[in-house]
């Protein structure tokens, strides 16, 4: 298993941030932190970019993104291609969008969830794997890049 993740917050992700990296050192992850770096106002797609750009290169499998509700990182970050960024508040939904969307980029909405359910979450997150037998769920993948209107 690749122990490589990335991570990228903004302002009101800061704090979570911080814990989750720690969280994931001890679990043995070598975590590529693109900031941001305290929890003076910022704008969040100047950290999901260079995050996505990064995963989208292969720097690492999967990344972890944090702001206040969680929409504002998902939605830039699900501007790349490469990018299957799901909003999670419960481990339950953590795990379906694993199982189901083979989700890469963890987002979690640090206003609305405990540090307590952020960890539950986050484990979940990383060990379900993507139900890559269900030949339903790679079909739906399969038609979720951005495709030419004609």
């Amino acid at each position: 298993m690749n122990k490589k993740i990335g991570i990228a917050n903004d302002h009101a992700g800061y704090e979570l941030k911080e814990l989750l990296t720690g969280y994931l050192s001890t679990k043995g992850y070598e975590v590529f932190d693109f900031g941001c770096n305290s929890p003076e106002s910022c704008d969040y797609p100047d950290y999901a970019h260079p995050l996505a750009d990064a995963l989208e290169a292969g720097e690492f499998p999967r990344a972890v993104a944090i702001c206040g509700s969680g929409e504002g990182m998902a939605i830039t970050l699900n501007k790349h291609q490469k990018v299957r960024a799901s909003l999670c508040w419960l481990p339950e939904i953590a795990a379906i969008t694993r199982r189901h969307n083979d989700s890469n980029v963890l987002v979690l909405p640090s206003r609305f969830i405990d540090n307590e359910t952020a960890i539950a979450i986050l484990d979940t997150w990383l060990s379900t794997a993507f139900d890559k037998d269900e030949p339903r769920h790679r079909r739906r993948i399969a038609k979720i890049p951005v495709r030419e209107i004609e």
